[in-house]
């Protein structure tokens, strides 16, 4: 394996450049998901039938604290880029670990919502707009499932094996996932909550 010390350690071999074209693929996969459920809430936002519309549910205590979270947490991604970038094993380790304790929070405060949702009658089944609004927050919620499992194996890789150009692209691609799922959060924000509670 050939590595280019002259590039960022994500970028320092072609099969690390390639795995980086690989994921941007997939992310435009994940807009199109995004896209239609979007597309789907937009289409079914006025369909309450007798179940209650957004504005009678929403609470922005819950989506403020949700917000400042993820925002955060895409900070901290950010900052374990950078370190990593630096050699420094320590600082890369930190930030990935406050990005998934912040990503957990977020979680944490996510199901509280829908147990809230669930609790006053906003289910599934109560409409159209509720099923959707549930399955697109419930869309997203996985994917931060999954980024924490995704973080907590690559922090376990960089524990053991240091900053390779191995595992220096791993770090750099979750980042890019975790970008992804803060750009998701900040329409979510805005075309559903904010929109929604006017």
């Amino acid at each position: 394996m050939k590595i280019d010390n002259s590039l960022p350690l994500e970028y320092s071999t072609d099969q690390n450049q390639l795995n980086i074209l690989g994921f941007w693929i997939f992310l435009g996969a994940e807009i199109m998901l995004f896209g239609t459920l979007f597309a789907s809430y937009f289409t079914l936002v006025d369909r309450t039938g007798a179940g209650p519309a957004g504005a009678e549910i929403f609470e922005i205590t819950p989506v403020l604290i949700e917000t400042l979270l993820l925002l955060t947490s895409s900070f901290t991604i950010g900052l374990a880029v950078h370190a990593m970038r630096l050699a420094n094993k320590k600082a890369t380790m930190a930030f990935i670990g406050i990005t998934l304790l912040l990503g957990l929070a977020f979680l944490g405060v996510e199901i509280y919502e829908f147990v809230h949702y669930v609790h006053i009658g906003a289910g599934l089944q109560t409409s159209a707009f509720t099923a959707i609004l549930l399955t697109t927050l419930g869309t997203h919620g996985a994917h931060v499932t999954f980024g924490l499992f995704w973080g907590t194996f690559i922090l376990l890789q960089i524990k053991k094996r240091g900053l390779t150009p191995e595992t220096g692209n791993k770090s750099f691609i979750f980042s890019l996932y975790w970008h992804f799922l803060d750009v998701v959060w900040i329409f979510i924000f805005s075309f559903v909550y904010l929109k929604g509670m006017m």
